[in-house]
């Protein structure tokens, strides 16, 4: 129990950061447990954050979920969300701040929360987690500019395109006309699923070009799209592939087969 515990708690401390979240969370709570009023408020934020609080902690909660759901390991984290913790901070600061009388008081109280939150806390754009968006979309303009190439006309069917796992995040996000053969489910190694043209084209160092075009061809893809300084054994266009271009470091093949299908 102890060991499972620790999970818990290491789970907790992961997800507060540097703790002080947390440690507002539990005094905006337990405020709202004394001084609100009324006990539907007093209920949903004081009494009902708390017990999700303690109960994420509990090991036996971490038993029941894991039991229940199959990946319950890696994503019992996911209880934490159920917390309203900014609420509970953001409706108990209101309340400090409404009670006192003189507005010059709930000036310094406001300047107090907000200078206590600015000095413990961070700007996120320092992180070097942050990239500056290359457009509007938010999505880089290499995955913008080879699907403007692939993409179909407005009477034209859907396309398939076999595209690097680099970019198989963003190209849903720009264009639902280009199907792929597999998407994130591919690239979130612990879920570790099967799919033969992810097989041959991520997983090897160096691409068996046939493997390749077996798969792309046995999933319809019309398009493959790889980097250029992705390592092959065999230029794809001695298979019959043609190269359309080459955008930000990626060759676009098409294969003229599968089009004419």
């Amino acid at each position: 129990m102890y060991g499972i515990f620790m999970q818990c708690y290491v789970a907790l401390k992961l997800y507060g950061g540097n703790g002080f979240l947390l440690l507002l969370f539990l005094i905006s709570a337990i405020y709202l447990l004394i001084a609100e009023k009324s006990v539907k408020k007093k209920i949903m934020l004081g009494i009902i954050p708390l017990i999700f609080f303690v109960g994420f902690l509990f090991p036996v909660t971490k038993i029941v979920y894991v039991a229940v759901f199959d990946d319950g390991s890696d994503t019992y984290y996911r209880l934490l969300w159920l917390i309203p913790m900014y609420v509970v901070i953001a409706y108990a600061a209101c309340k400090v701040v409404f009670t006192l009388k003189k507005a010059m008081y709930q000036r310094i109280a406001i300047v107090a929360m907000v200078s206590v939150i600015a000095v413990t806390g961070s700007l996120v754009y320092l992180s070097p987690n942050i990239t500056w968006a290359e457009n509007a979309y938010h999505i880089p303009d290499s995955v913008i500019d080879i699907c403007d190439v692939i993409a179909p006309e407005n009477d034209e069917p859907r396309v398939r395109a076999a595209f690097p796992s680099e970019l198989v995040h963003f190209v849903r996000q720009y264009d639902t006309d280009i199907l792929m053969p597999y998407g994130r489910e591919m690239v979130v190694t612990q879920w570790d699923y099967y799919n033969p043209v992810y097989e041959v084209m991520e997983k090897p160092e160096i691409i068996d070009a046939e493997a390749l075009l077996e798969a792309t061809r046995e999933t319809k893809c019309s398009y493959i799209i790889l980097s250029e300084n992705r390592k092959i054994n065999k230029d794809l266009t001695e298979l019959g592939l043609e190269l359309v271009t080459t955008f930000h470091g990626y060759n676009i093949y098409a294969d003229p087969k599968v089009m004419s299908s």
